[in-house]
């Protein structure tokens, strides 16, 4: 039987479970044929693997038959039509412009720690579909495909940038600060932009425990499953669980701990 969405629950229960990287790289996957969940564990690791085929159940984006695993119909229809719809992948520079950054228009106190500001500027021209190339420039980045935008963290700084060409800089000490970053910014692009290609792959960042739990909020709620916050940066650290559970990070205060963990888990 076809599962397909009928209202804006079943919507936003598939906008999710296709939102992370590591349930895409499941239904791509599975687009060339049914698969065992050994064969998945082996390209997508066995920590969480579980967690995801639910979410990916549960969407109506696969089915589950005791090890395997393969699309449903509506998954080969979603497949089929994110195929079409997407232009062929750019993995150059050769067709994109050098940036300007555009005065800063606005300055604001951060929500998280009223003693330093975000500040949002411009990029023209926008970046679009060159954005996701610019994760290989920075030591600590993260794309999301969802959002059409790009996470850099340097520091307590997290600076983001968005296909539109929108830019946003929180955690800066004045507006001075955020004028260098931009400036960083700008050249550390434009620099790729010259030379007309991707860059190499980074290396691994080394991240730690307790770096992670720094991040979280520390409410020591429950809502995760575990114990504590710091329970659940174990569960991290062992890729034994998933960001999304942890609830409280979706609050408007804890909008610069979300996204400096995108970033960290993508380096676990």
């Amino acid at each position: 039987m076809l599962n397909v969405p009928e209202n804006a629950s079943e919507t936003k229960l598939v906008n999710f479970a296709v939102a992370n990287g590591t349930r895409r790289k499941i239904i791509n996957f599975l687009g060339n044929g049914d698969r065992s969940t050994r064969e998945i564990e082996e390209i997508v690791g066995k920590s969480s693997l579980n967690f995801h085929l639910k979410i990916l159940k549960d969407a109506g984006l696969i089915e589950l038959e005791e090890e395997a695993v393969k699309l449903s119909e509506y998954g080969r229809n979603f497949l089929k039509g994110k195929k079409e719809s997407n232009p062929e992948e750019i993995t150059d520079f050769s067709q994109a412009k050098p940036i300007e950054i555009a005065s800063i228009r606005q300055v604001l106190p951060c929500i998280a720690d009223a003693s330093r500001l975000r500040i949002s500027a411009n990029i023209t021209p926008p970046l679009g579909r060159v954005l996701k190339l610019l994760v290989t420039l920075f030591q600590r980045s993260s794309y999301s495909d969802r959002k059409d935008s790009l996470i850099i963290q340097k520091g307590e700084i997290i600076t983001t940038i968005y296909g539109s060409g929108k830019v946003s800089i929180r955690m800066v000490k004045n507006e001075n600060e955020a004028k260098q970053e931009l400036e960083r910014l700008k050249s550390t692009i434009n620099e790729a932009i010259a030379k007309g290609e991707a860059p190499a792959p980074r290396e691994k960042v080394k991240v730690n425990l307790m770096e992670i739990y720094k991040h979280l909020p520390q409410t020591n709620c429950g809502r995760c499953g575990e114990q504590g916050c710091y329970s659940f940066a174990i569960k991290l650290m062992a890729r034994q669980a998933a960001l999304e559970l942890c609830t409280p990070l979706k609050e408007p205060e804890y909008v610069n701990n979300q996204e400096h963990l995108e970033v960290l888990v993508n380096y676990i």
